[in-house]
C-alpha cells in the first residue's frame, strides 16, 4: 500500500507538468497530496503504537495469568483469616467487657466491706448496689456462661444479709422502743438518734394505732443526752369509738413533722430520706386511714352531705403538708381521691346500712303484728317540687277534667282491706320510703344506686323470706296467714311506689325507670302460694280425721258411733281453730273463701261416704246436729252458701236423715222441691232403700220419686 502511494504521488506530478491541467485540477491534486503527505508519520506512529499494544497485551496475559495463579489464591485465604481475627476481636471485646464488670464488682465490694467497718451505711448500701448493677450486667451477656457468676451472686446475698444484720443492730441500739408492761397504759417510746429508721415498725406500733384507737394520744419530748421521745399516751376518759379525721390527721402529722425536724431531712443521692420512707408506708397508711378513719366518718344521711367538705379539705391540708415535707411526691393519691368521692361512698354505705337493716327484719319473728284497715295510708314524708312543674301541672289539669267528666270512684276503691301484717314488714315498707327520700336531691350515680338498693330489698324478702321461714309457713297456719297479707300488703304499695318518686329523681328514673310494678305479679303469687300450700296441709289433715269414721257405717254399734261422732267433732275443733286464728289476720273475703273451701272438702267426703252405704242407721242424725256454739256468727253463717259449695246438699242430706217417708217424699214434689235441686232420683231412692225396711209404704214412696 506504502510503495502505491509514492507510485500515484510520482503519476500525478508528472501529469502535472506534462498535459498542464488546469487550475482546478492542480488544486485537487495539491489537496490528496498534502492529505496523504500528513498520512505518513500517523501511519507511522499507528505502527508504533501497535507495538506497544503487543506487548502490553502480552503483559496482560502474564499479570491474568498471575491473578488466576497466585492473587486469587491468596485473597480466599485472606477473607477467612478476616473472619477469624473479627471473631477474634469480638470475643476479646466480650471477655474487656466482662473484666470490666469484674473489675468493678471487686471495687464496689472492697468499698462496701470499707464503708462498713466504719459504719458509712449509707455508702455501703450504694456500693452493695453498684456490685448487684456489675452481676446483673453480667448475667446479661447471653454468651457468658461463667460459673463465677453463681459465686458473684451468692457472695452479693450474703453481704446483703452481713449489711441487713449490722443495721439491725445498729437500729436496736439507736432506735428504742419500750413497749409497756401494764395492761392499763399503752406507752410507746421511740427514740431518735440517727437517721436510720423502719418504715414498717413505725406503722405498726405507732401510726395504725394513732388512726385506729381513738383514745391514744401523741406527746413529743427532749432529753438532754438522749435524744427525741415520741409516746403514744392512752387517754383515761375516753368515750369516742373512732377518732375524726381532723383528730388522726393532727396526730399523724405531729408525728411526722417530729420526724422530719429531727431525722428525715436529709439526702441520700437525689432522694430524701421523707421521701424513701413516704414510699415505704404511704400506700399502707393511706388504706388504713380511708378503711378506719374515712369509712366511718361518711355520713348517713344526705342532708349531712354538704358538711362533709370539712374534711375533704382537711384531707387536702394534711397531703399538702405531707408533700411540703417530701412523704407525698405527685398531684393525687387514694386517700384524697377517697374523700372527694363522698357522694358515691355515702351511697355505697347507706346501700350496705340497708340491705343489712332489711335483712335483719326480714329474719325476725313474723307473729308480731299491726292492723292495717281500708284507711291506712304510708306515711310519706315531705318531698320538694319536682322540676318538671309545668309538666306536672297540665297532667293535673288534665286528670281534673277527666274526673268532672266521669263518674268519681268510691274512696275506698283501690285500698287495701283490713287485714294484719307482721310488724317487720311495715317497718321494711318504712326503710325502702326513708332509702328513697335520700335519693331524692342526690346526683345521678348516687339515686341509681339508692334506687335499685330499694328493688333489692324486695327481691330479698322474695327469695328470703320463704326460705327462711320455710319450716314455719306449713307447720303453723297463722303465720301462713300473715305471710299472704305481708305479700298482697307490699304488692299493693309497690303499685304506686314508684309513681310517688318518680318526678322527684334525676334522669333517667324520672323519665319512667323509677318503677316497681314488674314485682308486683311475684308479690301476689308468692303471697297465694304460701297460703294455698297451707290450704292443702289442712284438707290433708281433714280428711285424715275423716278417715277415722269407718266410713259411718252400722252407726248402731257404739264402737263405730263413737269413731265417727269423734271424727266430726275433730274436724270441727280443726275449723274453728282455724277460723280463730284467721278471723282477725286474713281479709273477709280471703278468710271466707278459705273457710268456705276446707269445709266443702269436709262435707263433701262425708256426703261421700255416707251415700255409699247400703244401710244406715237410725241413729246417724245424732252426729249431725249443730252444737249450741255454733249460733254465734249467724252473718257469716248465712254467707256458707257463697262459699260452700256443697253446703245445701249437706243441709239436705240432714234433713233426709232425721226425715220419715213422707217428709222425703213431699221435698221431693215430684222433682220440683228443694230435694230435687240437691239429689237426683237414683240417689233419693238409694237414701230411702238404706234408711227404711222394704215394706209397702216405703215401694209407695219409691213409686213417687220419678
Amino acid at each position: 500500500m506504502f510503495s502505491a502511494r509514492i507510485v500515484f504521488f510520482s503519476l500525478s506530478k508528472t501529469l502535472s507538468v506534462t498535459l498542464g491541467l488546469d487550475l482546478h485540477l492542480l488544486e485537487v491534486c495539491d489537496m490528496i497530496n498534502k492529505r496523504y503527505g500528513d498520512f505518513l508519520p500517523s501511519l507511522q506512529g499507528s505502527e508504533e503504537l501497535m507495538v506497544q499494544v503487543d506487548e502490553v497485551s502480552k503483559e496482560m496475559d502474564a499479570l491474568k495469568s498471575c491473578i488466576e495463579n497466585e492473587v486469587q489464591q491468596n485473597i480466599h485465604v485472606a477473607v477467612a483469616e478476616y473472619a477469624k481475627l473479627k471473631q477474634q476481636l469480638e470475643k476479646n471485646t466480650i471477655i474487656i467487657t466482662m473484666l470490666g464488670h469484674l473489675k468493678e464488682f471487686h471495687s464496689a465490694m472492697e468499698e462496701f466491706s470499707k464503708a462498713l467497718l466504719e459504719k458509712n451505711y449509707v455508702d455501703a448500701a450504694n456500693q452493695l448496689e453498684k456490685a448487684r448493677v456489675s452481676v446483673d450486667l453480667l448475667k446479661g451477656w447471653k454468651t457468658s456462661q461463667l460459673p463465677l457468676l453463681s459465686a458473684l451472686s451468692s457472695e452479693l446475698t450474703v453481704q446483703r444479709e452481713n449489711l441487713i444484720y449490722h443495721l439491725g443492730d445498729e437500729w436496736k441500739r439507736l432506735v428504742i422502743w419500750r413497749l409497756p408492761s401494764s395492761k392499763g397504759c399503752v406507752q410507746c417510746w421511740f427514740l431518735l438518734c440517727c437517721f436510720c429508721h423502719s418504715g414498717q415498725v413505725l406503722l405498726k406500733n405507732m401510726l395504725k394505732p394513732l388512726v385506729i384507737y381513738a383514745s391514744l394520744s401523741v406527746r413529743v419530748s427532749e432529753q438532754q443526752g438522749e435524744g427525741t421521745f415520741l409516746s403514744l399516751q392512752c387517754l383515761d376518759e375516753s368515750h369516742e369509738e373512732r377518732s375524726t379525721p381532723s383528730q388522726v390527721y393532727t396526730k399523724l402529722l405531729l408525728v411526722l413533722k417530729t420526724l422530719h425536724s429531727h431525722l428525715l431531712d436529709v439526702s441520700i443521692g437525689d432522694k430524701k430520706l421523707s421521701t424513701i420512707l413516704g414510699e415505704l408506708i404511704w400506700e399502707e397508711l393511706s388504706q388504713c386511714i380511708i378503711h378506719d378513719c374515712l369509712l366511718y366518718s361518711i355520713p348517713t344521711n344526705s342532708s349531712q352531705l354538704e358538711k362533709y367538705n370539712t374534711v375533704i379539705k382537711e384531707t387536702e391540708e394534711f397531703e399538702k403538708s405531707l408533700k411540703e415535707m417530701q412523704y407525698l411526691q405527685g398531684d393525687s393519691t387514694d386517700l384524697l381521691k377517697y374523700a372527694r368521692d363522698v357522694n358515691c361512698h355515702f351511697a355505697s354505705k347507706k346501700c350496705k346500712d340497708v340491705i343489712v337493716a332489711a335483712r335483719k327484719l326480714m329474719t325476725s319473728k313474723m307473729h308480731n303484728t299491726v292492723k292495717i284497715t281500708a284507711d291506712s295510708k304510708l306515711r310519706l314524708p315531705k318531698l320538694p317540687a319536682p322540676k318538671s312543674d309545668v309538666k306536672v301541672k297540665q297532667d293535673i289539669t288534665k286528670e281534673e277534667t277527666t274526673m268532672e267528666n266521669t263518674k268519681q270512684l268510691s274512696a275506698w276503691s283501690l285500698c287495701l282491706p283490713a287485714c294484719r301484717i307482721s310488724e317487720s314488714v311495715q317497718q321494711l315498707m318504712e326503710l325502702a320510703l326513708n332509702t328513697l327520700c335520700e335519693a331524692v336531691g342526690s346526683s345521678t350515680q348516687c339515686a341509681l344506686q339508692l334506687f335499685f338498693t330499694v328493688r333489692n330489698i324486695f327481691q330479698l324478702f322474695h327469695d328470703v323470706v320463704p326460705t327462711y321461714h320455710k319450716e314455719n309457713l306449713l307447720k303453723f297456719p297463722h303465720l301462713a296467714a300473715i305471710q299472704h297479707n305481708n305479700c298482697m300488703y307490699l304488692a299493693h304499695h309497690l303499685l304506686t311506689l314508684g309513681h310517688h318518686f318518680r318526678a322527684h329523681l334525676p334522669q333517667p328514673l324520672s323519665e319512667g325507670v323509677a318503677t316497681f310494678v314488674d314485682m308486683v305479679p311475684g308479690f301476689r303469687k308468692l303471697g297465694a302460694q304460701c297460703f294455698l300450700a297451707q290450704l292443702n296441709v289442712q284438707r290433708a289433715e281433714l280428711l285424715e280425721r275423716l278417715s277415722t269414721a269407718h266410713n259411718f257405717c252400722n252407726l248402731d254399734d257404739e264402737d263405730n258411733y263413737i269413731a265417727a261422732s269423734k271424727a266430726v267433732r275433730q274436724v270441727i275443733h280443726q275449723l274453728k281453730q282455724l277460723g280463730t286464728v284467721w278471723q282477725d289476720v286474713l281479709p273477709v273475703t280471703i278468710y271466707c273463701k278459705a273457710m268456705g273451701n276446707l269445709l266443702n272438702t269436709a262435707i263433701t267426703e262425708i256426703i261421700a261416704k255416707i251415700m255409699m252405704l247400703e244401710r244406715k242407721s237410725s241413729k246417724s242424725p245424732l252426729v249431725f246436729i249443730p252444737l249450741a256454739e255454733e249460733n254465734k256468727n249467724k252473718k257469716y253463717q248465712e254467707e256458707v252458701p257463697l262459699y260452700v259449695k256443697k253446703w245445701g246438699t249437706f243441709k239436705e242430706l240432714v234433713i233426709v236423715l232425721r226425715a220419715n217417708l213422707q217428709e222425703i217424699v213431699d221435698r221431693w214434689a215430684d222433682g220440683k222441691g228443694p230435694l230435687a235441686l240437691e239429689f237426683s232420683s237414683s240417689e233419693v231412692k238409694n237414701l230411702i232403700r238404706a234408711l227404711f225396711q222394704n215394706t209397702e209404704r216405703r215401694a209407695v214412696a219409691l213409686t213417687k220419686i220419678k
